[in-house]
């Protein structure tokens, strides 16, 4: 097997390093992150252009290249903390489309996805913050030929700039029995998004409240009651593509940490040949490394939908939510004083490292699933 990456998936790496360099700087990050939204239409359709939005979607939809194209350019959008609502629409809401939506459903949403004139997400956690089928509460019951909406989210990613929104309901029973997917398009009544004031505010977060929210027969993705098993296998691929973006931060963090390493000099010598900064430095590339590995078999199994796909996001996910977090702290350490100031971008990846780390579940609720994969 050779999990490397080709030679123009390579050049696609290279060309999104650049591209980002000039439109994602850390100036452009901040500014994004005091507006009202991370939502910039001039460079969502910049994004469109390249063809990132179209990347992973099936063909007959519009689509162009592999899930494995996408892990690359998310790696780089890590490394830039893109804002906007680039993963919530491409590692969450086309993964849910892809593997639970109608034809009718995926012709509408995927190809205007694919064309950059819609965004999207998905509508899965709600007060408890659980990732597991068991916190899905939010009921959908049958009402006029279609179905009626009660209850609440939380923590929607980039609610406010989403044309469509994916929504995991419960329409009987309890457990993985009995969750079913809805496509909810625009803002019908009764459905109110309220933006959250997070940590990490490169990524908005929404609660979206559903008071009697009435939808048509056709807004149900695939066969009531029976959507878990589809939806996993959609949150497999969020988690694969999540790690990717986790690991591109954690790379950018170990290279700006050792370039002040070499720089910053104490006593008339540079602070990186210090072993108390040298080690720290050798351990956060040896996290990085080990990440990349488990973060890239990952991304490979869930591409070829192998047998071990859900062990393997699961397992890239437990290892990288520690790693980013750890790396990302040893990252204002090795900076010092300089690194915990807002001038300093330093913080900005500590923050984004704690979002990500209880995004689609933390490392304990992972290794709990790596755990049931061995019969423990």
């Amino acid at each position: 097997m050779d999990f490397a990456f080709s030679e123009e998936q390579e050049m696609l790496r290279r060309s999104a390093r650049d591209f980002l360099a000039k439109e994602c700087s850390p100036k452009a990050v901040r500014k994004l992150m005091e507006s009202t939204d991370t939502y910039d239409k001039a460079l969502w359709q910049k994004l469109a252009g390249l063809g990132w939005t179209a990347l992973g979607i099936p063909e007959q939809y519009g689509g162009v290249g592999t899930f494995l194209d996408l892990i690359v350019v998310l790696e780089e959008a890590g490394r830039a903390l893109l804002p906007g609502p680039f993963f919530a629409t491409m590692g969450l809401a086309v993964p849910a489309l892809i593997e639970a939506g109608t034809e009718a459903q995926k012709k509408e949403v995927l190809g205007a996805v694919a064309q950059g004139s819609a965004r999207a997400t998905l509508a899965f956690t709600e007060p408890s913050g659980r990732w597991d089928a068991g916190s899905v509460t939010l009921t959908a019951k049958p009402s006029a030929g279609g179905w009626q909406l009660d209850g609440v989210k939380l923590f929607v990613p980039d609610a406010d700039a989403a044309d469509y929104m994916v929504v995991a309901a419960r329409t009987r029973g309890e457990g993985e029995d009995g969750i079913s997917l809805f496509l909810v398009k625009g803002r019908p009544h009764g459905m109110t998004v309220t933006s959250l004031k997070t940590l990490d505010m490169t990524r908005r977060w929404s609660e979206v409240r559903f008071d009697g929210v009435k939808l048509e027969g056709g807004s149900l993705m695939g066969d009531a009651h029976k959507a878990w098993p589809a939806l996993k296998r959609a949150l497999d691929w969020a988690t694969a593509a999540l790690c990717a973006e986790m690991v591109g931060g954690t790379q950018k963090v170990l290279e700006t940490s050792t370039e002040y390493a070499k720089s910053r000099q104490q006593f008339g010598k540079p602070i990186g040949i210090y072993q108390a900064v040298s080690h720290k430095l050798a351990d956060m590339l040896v996290l990085s490394e080990s990440g990349r590995s488990a973060t890239y078999y990952a991304a490979w199994a869930v591409d070829a939908d192998a047998p071990d796909r859900s062990l393997a996001a699961s397992m890239a996910k437990a290892y990288v939510s520690d790693a980013y977090r750890k790396v990302a702290g040893d990252g204002i350490q090795v900076h010092g004083g300089i690194g915990f100031t807002w001038e300093h971008d330093m913080h900005l990846y500590f923050k984004r490292a704690k979002s990500s780390e209880v995004t689609l579940g933390d490392a304990n609720y992972h290794r709990e699933l790596v755990a049931q994969s061995l019969d423990l």
